[in-house]
């Protein structure tokens, strides 16, 4: 605590210090630096589901009319749009985060029409921005429709040359169907993609009746919709979720058990859990194997295409596949 008294200078004047508690210096300046990382970047906002840094680069591609009935632009376009308009930050982050909105296995409705190589779910890095284009999708339209008919608050851009949206129209509930995630001081938030029609659906019921109890939403919205696919285990989770905002959902890849020839089978992973990385998880499996910790697998290979995941594990001879993918699963 510091001394309450007026400081005085050598001439006995006052200083112009005044004195405060560090204390309360402390709490109110970590409260506005939790609000200015919450607001300008880190957790999105749940009218439109973004964060900053996406309804930029939607903005700005809408505004330089980058639509999905034109032809695409070379991405690093709307990366110059937004760093010079909106965003006073480096293109590399704001070029990340327009190549995760044109990833399918990222989101599960994206709102990005990307052509080129934006990565894959192996975590190969995308090409840089002066190979790929990009545009809008359609569905990236319906969270701009209409934002020209003053239906959302405007606020100065950083320089105040221009004028930016604070939020979205956003004709769905982009939060729940793209879900999100991030981490801001002292809260975090991961919220897991669902299915456009289911939420459509489940808004409506709302609507109709505001005093719906959760179970009969989830009957409408019965859990998560991941873009890659997977079996979730148990729902206690997912209530847990949507009855307390905490909660853990357990998933599996899909499988199948394919015969090879007389006595042999082979397991066919043709889904992966969502945010996991298909080519670390292959390499995991054969780290298993090489260290005899599962004994039965004489070959895993990826077949996985254009059309879809695909990965092969080839069993040995009189190897029983459900005692294998039993040891897999653990």
């Amino acid at each position: 605590m510091t001394d309450q008294k007026t400081p005085r200078g050598a001439d006995g004047g006052p200083t112009g210090i005044e004195p405060i508690s560090i204390v309360e210096e402390m709490q109110r300046s970590y409260l506005d630096y939790a609000m200015s990382v919450i607001v300008s970047r880190a957790l999105p906002d749940v009218r439109d589901g973004l964060k900053p840094v996406h309804r930029r680069i939607l903005f700005a591609a809408h505004e330089s009319g980058y639509h999905w009935n034109r032809k695409y632009v070379k991405s690093a376009r709307p990366v110059a749009d937004v760093m010079g308009k909106y965003h006073p930050h480096g293109d590399a982050s704001i070029y990340d985060a327009l190549v995760r909105m044109a990833q399918d296995w990222s989101l599960r409705v994206p709102l990005i029409d990307g052509q080129g190589n934006f990565g894959s779910i192996d975590g190969d890095p995308p090409a840089a921005m002066r190979y790929t284009e990009a545009r809008l999708t359609k569905v990236a339209h319906e969270l701009l429709e209409d934002i020209d008919k003053d239906t959302v608050d405007f606020q100065d851009t950083y320089d105040a040359s221009g004028s930016e949206p604070k939020v979205l129209p956003a004709r769905f509930p982009n939060l729940l169907v793209n879900g999100s995630g991030g981490i801001a001081v002292g809260m975090a938030t991961n919220i897991p993609p669902h299915n456009l029609g289911e939420v459509c659906n489940g808004a409506i019921a709302i609507i109709d009746n505001p005093a719906i109890d959760l179970p009969a939403l989830m009957e409408i919205i019965p859990g998560p919709d991941f873009p890659t696919g997977g079996i979730v285990l148990g729902r206690s989770g997912i209530y847990s979720a949507y009855s307390t905002g905490r909660g853990s959902i357990v998933m599996r890849g899909r499988v199948n058990i394919e015969q090879r020839g007389n006595d042999r089978e082979s397991i066919i992973i043709t889904e992966v859990p969502y945010q996991v990385n298909k080519s670390s998880m292959i390499e995991k499996m054969a780290e298993l194997v090489r260290d005899k910790r599962i004994e039965g697998i004489s070959d895993i290979r990826d077949e996985s295409d254009r059309q879809g995941y695909r990965v092969v594990i080839e069993l040995k001879r009189d190897a029983v596949a459900d005692v294998i993918l039993n040891q897999l699963y653990r």
